[in-house]
């Protein structure tokens, strides 16, 4: 009881600093730091092993910090990082930009309100695959589809909910949340996402498109419908202002997922193709592609340092979260509050589809109250092969629901960064773009928690 004492007040101050705005890093830090002291101060729990052990138990609790980073920065992070250098990379020769462009080609030829908002729709689940940032995505889907959906005569609401919910799932090969939870699970993130990922996501995708055909209008009719004519709006001036790259560049994003696809052990077996090779020939391939275009050495050579700046900003925004997360989650792994916790929950009679619906409420409602997916997976994503081990089933099991429905929170909440930007763009309220996210995503939700459990349960 005392090692749950100690872990509800630790976290409770975690979700208290968090929704003050305080850098999640630096609280979930603290937060592990505090809860392994404890361990040590109460005795309710072994730090390091005997065998790995510095000799002097207040060490040892830096020394666990130490070799969780030396394991993290060489190979979890060391992925994320590379794939953050693509696509910055992506971002600065247009890349990214003309995929998008050419994505919603589509949507010019449509005449139908309701038929543009639904094939916007699908657009953006597709791009999503291949734009792992929630906020980079919404961006470039405000600067090229949302000009076009206010043009076919949808509100300005309806327009901004379909491009927020474009990435309501943290789904693909690239996606950080993805990668973590492949990692965990011991599995290669193309066959975490072909086998695992997609049989849950794709009804989900189906009931959201669905509730977003029928919830939207009636919005409309019952806040009033503010449609408009598009006028020479921020979004068009800045879309003047960028030289655009030629279409053939809109391929470039899809390769690396083309690729470790391709070369998976599901596909070709006798060549071996990581996240990380992938990311490097797709660099080399899109250098090629910028000397075509420019015919100058200099500015190829130049604007390879966007990879390397991709890269530091992977490694101060998401791989440093992943590193205080998963120092937290073993601070509370160490103080012995998960043992308690999955003891009571055996006592109680509790089985895996218990244990995986309250592990997804749990997901949900952090990333609601955080406003990031990422802070809420990474936090608890490391205890998921212990309760696994416990249940005695495999990883993947619990990891799964935990990484998909934490995208599902952080698609309601109004202080997400992607919907306040994206919101800003447009100049409607965070508040408004969220509440006409949250019918849609909770249906989505109950669809992937019913075929979580009839696929894999």
């Amino acid at each position: 009881m005392l090692a749950l004492l100690i872990a509800a007040i630790v976290t409770a101050w975690v979700g208290y600093m968090l929704y003050k705005k305080y850098k999640p890093q630096g609280v979930l830090f603290s937060a592990g730091i505090i809860l392994m002291l404890c361990a040590v101060i109460f005795g309710t729990g072994t730090i390091l092993p005997a065998k790995q052990s510095t000799g002097f138990i207040w060490f040892d609790i830096f020394d666990a910090v130490k070799r969780l980073m030396s394991d993290r920065l060489a190979g979890l992070g060391l992925t994320i990082m590379s794939i953050g250098g693509f696509v910055r990379y992506m971002e600065q020769c247009g890349a990214n930009r003309a995929m998008v462009e050419l994505s919603t080609y589509p949507l010019k030829l449509v005449k139908s309100p309701l038929i543009v908002m639904m094939v916007a729709y699908i657009i953006g689940q597709i791009v999503d695959i291949f734009v792992p940032s929630h906020a980079g995505l919404g961006l470039l889907l405000m600067l090229t589809m949302y000009p076009i959906l206010i043009k076919a005569g949808l509100s300005k609401l309806t327009s901004v909910a379909i491009i927020a919910t474009a990435k309501f799932t943290d789904i693909g090969p690239i996606s950080s949340n993805a990668i973590l939870a492949a990692h965990n699970a011991g599995l290669d993130p193309v066959t975490y996402f072909l086998q695992y990922q997609l049989p849950v996501v794709i009804p989900s995708i189906i009931v959201v498109g669905i509730a977003h055909y029928f919830i939207q209008p009636w919005w409309d009719r019952r806040e009033g419908d503010l449609r408009e004519e598009i006028q020479q709006t921020t979004t068009e001036q800045a879309a003047t202002q960028e030289e655009m790259p030629p279409r053939i560049y809109a391929i470039l994003p899809t390769l690396p997922l083309i690729l470790v696809i391709t070369f998976c052990p599901l596909f070709i077996k006798s060549i071996k193709m990581d996240v990380i090779t992938a990311m490097l020939i797709c660099t080399v391939v899109a250098m090629f592609f910028e000397f075509i275009r420019f015919r100058q050495v200099r500015p190829v050579l130049d604007n390879v340092m966007t990879f390397f700046d991709g890269m530091g900003k992977q490694f101060i925004i998401v791989v440093s979260l992943i590193v205080c997360a998963e120092t937290f989650a073993m601070g509370l792994v160490k103080v012995g509050a998960v043992d308690a916790l999955i003891q009571g929950a055996q006592s109680a009679g509790l089985g895996l589809r218990a244990t995986v619906l309250i592990v997804s409420i749990i997901m949900v409602a952090c990333s609601f109250i955080m406003g990031s997916g990422n802070a809420s997976f990474f936090a608890f994503a490391g205890l998921a092969p212990k309760i696994a081990a416990i249940l005695k089933v495999e990883p993947v099991l619990i990891l799964l629901p935990m990484e998909i429905t934490a995208g599902f929170g952080r698609c309601m909440s109004p202080i997400t960064a992607a919907i306040v930007a994206i919101a800003g763009i447009a100049g409607v309220s965070p508040f408004q773009v969220a509440k006409r996210c949250a019918i849609p995503v909770a249906l989505g939700l109950i669809a992937n928690i019913i075929a979580t459990f009839v696929i894999f349960l």
